[in-house]
């Protein structure tokens, strides 16, 4: 397995973590955000100590690519590009909701039929949302999701469906239905990261370092609205 750095900047949230081999040898978190232009480099400083003093080898860098904040993804891409390129290793880009689905896959209580709807608040009761079933495999693909009572009725009336993120809680009292499930206190962190960053890393998924760009919320809602006027 390689040992992977990883950059999770996409919410208030800053969280840094290294693994290898599967389980995760370092990791910080700052809730009291958004000060990520103050909080990563520091934690960055830590953890290629931690790595260069313990003679681990950085194989690649993985990075939380969106959708999220401009400032925090900017912030977060900017970091993992400049170490990849001054330790001339691979950049992973993973996508937010899934990174924000990995604990709630870790649940005991999960059903088998169970589909995953992570959401980042977009404000009023609007939400940048997926649906994934238990293998992530996407079922509704990202979107900009105006919340009311029948917004994801085609997928509750088949199967269990949980929400969590940030943006799941305004939706409670909106989504009645029995097949909805509600899980708190779920943000994406770079611990969660390495299931998927190892997967990727196996598969060779990498980016180009010099064009890659994280997917901004503002430029995905400048699309929505391009195609509706179309």
């Amino acid at each position: 397995m390689a040992c992977i750095l990883h950059i999770e900047t996409a919410t208030d949230v800053c969280s840094v973590a290294l693994s290898e081999d599967g389980a995760v040898l370092f990791s910080k978190e700052d809730h009291d955000g958004p000060q990520h232009a103050v909080t990563l480099g520091v934690y960055i400083d830590e953890v290629l100590s931690m790595a260069d003093s313990h003679a681990k080898p950085i194989d690649a860098v993985a990075v939380s690519c969106g959708p999220g904040s401009y400032t925090g993804l900017r912030i977060g891409v900017s970091m993992a590009k400049g170490i990849c390129y001054g330790r001339n290793i691979p950049l992973i880009a993973l996508p937010t909701l899934k990174v924000l689905s990995v604990p709630v896959l870790l649940m005991d209580e999960l059903p088998e039929d169970a589909l995953l709807c992570p959401m980042i608040d977009a404000r009023r009761m609007e939400v940048y949302a997926a649906v994934y079933d238990r293998a992530l495999n996407e079922v509704k693909p990202v979107g900009a999701d105006i919340v009311d009572a029948d917004t994801y009725k085609e997928y509750l009336d088949k199967q269990p469906v949980y929400f969590f993120g940030n943006g799941a809680a305004k939706c409670m009292k909106v989504i009645n239905h029995p097949n909805a499930h509600f899980v708190e206190g779920m943000e994406p962190l770079a611990r969660w990261m390495f299931p998927l960053a190892d997967r990727e890393y196996l598969n060779g998924t990498f980016q180009d370092v010099a064009y890659f760009e994280p997917f901004y919320l503002k430029e995905f809602v400048a699309t929505v609205a391009k195609n509706k006027v179309l």
